[in-house]
């Protein structure tokens, strides 16, 4: 199972990397909760597939497109699966980068639950605000 679920959410980011965002969608759970800490546009709880989509869309948005979100290393244990980023955008010619934690929850083949952990909430505050 521990492999399955690493795997799943490796098939996510790899499909956001393509742009292919119905593949990722398809991953979620209909009851899934997506968190977002801070105090950006971006931050705040996002539910089903549909509010992800309304927070993705305000990422490019946002971004211009931008936005990188890889999974340098992935690491499961049961339902957990923890993803070590740098995310990466560029936002009005500044360019802005920083280590995150994505810790997901995965349950019966699905993704039902996303929280988000900044390397440094005040500095993609700011980036994502100005």
């Amino acid at each position: 199972m521990t492999n399955s679920n690493a795997e799943l959410i490796g098939r996510g980011y790899r499909a956001f990397a393509e742009g292919d965002i119905p593949a990722v969608l398809e991953l979620f759970d209909p009851d899934i909760t997506w968190h977002v800490p801070g105090h950006s546009p971006l931050s705040g709880d996002y539910h089903g597939p549909d509010g992800v989509l309304k927070f993705f869309g305000l990422c490019m948005d946002l971004s211009g497109g931008t936005l990188k979100v890889p999974a340098d290393e992935i690491l499961a244990d049961g339902e957990r699966v923890v993803v070590l980023s740098e995310v990466s955008a560029e936002r009005h010619g500044k360019s802005w980068s920083s280590a995150e934690v994505h810790v997901w929850r995965v349950v019966a083949g699905k993704a039902v639950e996303f929280r988000e952990f900044q390397g440094d909430e005040k500095a993609e505050d700011a980036f994502w605000s100005s």
